[in-house]
């Protein structure tokens, strides 16, 4: 069942085929909205855009995005100038809005064929190149080149050559003690300082995997040691965490926007579904060992075990004893380096998120 927030445009709505089980009609807060549904559970909410009070300012719907999932979100636009300006559709991208349209036809579709970030990427004007990469569009691929090779060719005293069997998996997420962890910070310095720049990916195997929250503990655990970057690609969520050094780009700017980090110690990379991953240093997939995630990761790829057999296998958000990850390696014939237990990235200085680091090198 759906449910309806209208205004100027109520005829519209109420022509449409679809089940609705509340409605809402008049101009509102967005904390009005917010309120009136907080403990319903819904398909499919769609909001007449002039059912908003203000709504010709973007920034008023940022409550709605930062409380309502905006998957379940159609926003039905009107025909004023300021909803029609790309900078008012690039802002509601931003804020992870992107099932937006003008007519019934779109709403319908939309019903069926949501929008994810790469439906709306082409209209999301992301931040132009510094002025000092202001050179004719030759010599910024040159620049883009050289940073490519400096980061492939980071990888010599930091690689992990095909992990082994013989390399035993750190199960810390099962019972770590933070008495045994060396943090690896001296006299304010980080023992592991590299001179040039790492570009270290993430990438999620199975849903929700929690790249871009691991991403965010280790920034704010490096900060202060290290000056540290992150970039996400084809998504908005790092938005939330309001650091102005972690940005959002899409597949085509991303090469762009680690071209502009290259005054940065490390930068780390939601790499989501982008598949270059020749980009990054080293590149980390991150599994949720849950049985749900697990089978649905199955389902969706068969093939893909055999795929992450050479490569750097995370257990996040785990719950696992030991011998049940001992247990995992060996159904699925895949090294783990690495366990991390559900933790609260609200907390500063989690010894597990350290132990990661030290781990990687970092």
């Amino acid at each position: 069942m759906n449910v309806m927030v209208y205004n100027k445009y109520k005829e519209l709505l109420m022509g449409l085929n679809i089940e609705v089980m509340k409605t809402l009609e008049g101009v509102y807060n967005v904390d009005e909205i917010i309120d009136t549904f907080a403990n319903f559970y819904y398909d499919k909410m769609i909001i007449d855009i002039t059912a908003i009070r203000d709504y010709q300012n973007a920034d008023n719907l940022q409550k709605l995005a930062m409380n309502i999932n905006m998957e379940n979100v159609i926003i039905l636009l009107d025909d004023s100038p300021e909803t029609e300006s790309k900078s008012y559709l690039s802002k509601l991208i931003s804020l992870g809005i992107y099932n937006f349209t003008k007519n019934a036809e779109g709403i319908n579709y939309l019903l069926v064929h949501p929008h994810t970030y790469r439906d709306v990427v082409n209209i999301h004007s992301l931040q132009d190149l510094e002025p000092s990469y202001n050179e004719p569009q030759v010599q910024k691929q040159t620049i883009i080149e050289q940073i490519v090779s400096d980061v492939k060719g980071n990888n010599n005293n930091n690689s992990y050559d095909n992990y082994s069997s013989n390399n035993s998996a750190d199960y810390s997420g099962a019972g770590y003690s933070s008495n045994s962890y060396n943090d690896g910070f001296i006299d304010g310095n980080y023992s592991g300082r590299s001179s040039k720049l790492k570009v270290i990916g993430f990438k999620n195997v199975t849903m929700h995997a929690g790249s871009t929250s691991l991403i965010y503990m280790l920034k704010k655990m490096l900060d202060g040691y290290r000056k540290v970057a992150a970039v996400e690609v084809d998504k908005v969520d790092f938005l939330y965490f309001n650091d102005r050094d972690m940005v959002s780009t899409n597949s085509g700017d991303l090469l762009k926007e680690i071209m502009k980090k290259n005054a940065y110690d490390i930068v780390f990379v939601d790499l989501n579904s982008y598949e270059d991953v020749d980009i990054c240093t080293e590149v980390y997939y991150l599994i949720e060992p849950s049985t749900i995630m697990i089978n649905r990761m199955m389902k969706r790829n068969k093939g893909i075990l055999e795929k992450l057999r050479n490569s750097k296998v995370i257990l996040n958000k785990c719950a696992l004893g030991s011998e049940d990850i001992a247990t995992f390696e060996y159904e699925t014939k895949i090294n783990v380096l690495f366990t991390i237990p559900p933790v609260d990235d609200r907390k500063d200085n989690l010894d597990i998120i350290k132990k990661f680091a030290k781990k990687i090198n970092l």
